[in-house]
Order: structure tokens, then C-alpha cells, then sequence
């Protein structure tokens, strides 16, 4: 009984996130042309007021880009660079950083 639920726990939290593994990681390159002037063309801040985005997990970066896009999360920068962006331009975006090294 204790592992019929654990197993089913298990599968309803791989249900939940796996948006963020369905990602385009070749679109959320070519979306990613807009962000290198400040974090870089590998995802590598090229400058210390802006973070580095390539190697952080994908859930954390799509949801900071939403967070930005919907005014959770406010910066003059971040907000009008992410305010045209679907949910899947999110998702896909940090699918890609995600991917780097």
C-alpha cells in the first residue's frame, strides 16, 4: 500500500514538470539572439551586474522569465525584453540555457 502511493507520488510529480523536458532547446536558441548583449552568446555574463544563465535548471529560468514578463519580479532591463514572451518562448528559453555548460 505505502509503495502503490510513493509510486503514484512519483509519477504525478514527473506529470507536473515535464513541460519543462517537452522544451525546444533549438528554439529557445534562436529566441536567445535578444538576451546575449547582456548574458553573453553562451549564456556567460559579460558584464558582474547581469547573472550567468547558461547551466541553471530550466524550471528556475522559465520561472523567472515569467516572473518578469508578468510583473512578479520588477527590473527596467528584464521587463520589456520578456514581455512579448509566450509561456512556451519561456519554457523553451530555458530549456536552452539550461542545455549549456
Amino acid at each position: 500500500m505505502k509503495n502503490n502511493i510513493i509510486r503514484t507520488l512519483i509519477v504525478a510529480m514527473c506529470l507536473i514538470t515535464s513541460h519543462t523536458y517537452a522544451a525546444d532547446i533549438a528554439a529557445g536558441k534562436i529566441k536567445s539572439v535578444t538576451c546575449t548583449a547582456c548574458h553573453g552568446a553562451n549564456g556567460i555574463s559579460v558584464a558582474p551586474m547581469w547573472p550567468n544563465l547558461a547551466g541553471q535548471k530550466a524550471m528556475y529560468l522559465s520561472t523567472q522569465i515569467k516572473a518578469f514578463r508578468d510583473g512578479i519580479r520588477k527590473d527596467p532591463s528584464m521587463s520589456p525584453m520578456v514581455s512579448g514572451l509566450t509561456d512556451e518562448d519561456a519554457d523553451n528559453l530555458a530549456a536552452y540555457y539550461a542545455s549549456l555548460k
